[in-house]
């Protein structure tokens, strides 16, 4: 077992995301979706229809990223895309019914997964949330909040690389 206590405190938080996410995948394979996708479903579900730039863009991912997780919805049945009426070149991205169901059991592995390893912690929620808004900031062009006030408006200007979805 390595030494812990002398890991520098970002290699133990990316180690710790790696091990997160894996773990919810795992769980995750038996609902036909990754975190990646829930978290693309859990957008759709709250913002409604949009296009995969857009999407692309809230997600903060390369949209060539996000087509190949929509690919894999779309092929489950979880995502629909319909030509757009404005721009016949874009589609509509939205999330079906059965998309719903998938974001839900997903949202219990979620619950279960941090309830049952002990993440829930309000003071690593909130240290965690201070790193977000810190390093987002400056990398995703965001006003600073005040901390306890939830993650700030996006106003994109700069570059949205990122991966993972």
């Amino acid at each position: 077992m390595p030494d812990l206590e002398q890991w520098p405190t970002g290699r133990l938080l990316t180690t710790a995301a790696r091990l997160v996410e894996h773990a919810w995948n795992e769980r995750l394979v038996s609902i036909g979706v990754t975190h990646a996708g829930v978290i693309a479903l859990g957008v759709l579900e709250s913002q409604g229809a949009m296009t995969q730039a857009n999407l692309a863009q809230m997600v903060r991912v390369q949209a060539q990223t996000m087509g190949k997780t929509l690919s894999r919805l779309e092929s489950r049945g979880h995502i629909a895309r319909v030509r757009s009426e404005v721009d016949r070149r874009s589609h509509a991205v939205s999330i079906t019914p059965a998309g719903r169901r998938a974001l839900a059991e997903a949202q219990d592995v979620e619950r279960t997964l941090i309830a049952g390893e002990g993440l829930v912690s309000n003071e690593l929620r909130s240290h965690l949330q201070g790193v977000i808004r810190d390093l987002g900031a400056p990398r995703w062009s965001w006003e600073t909040a005040a901390p306890g006030a939830g993650v700030p408006e996006v106003v994109v200007t700069g570059s949205t690389t990122g991966s993972g979805v």
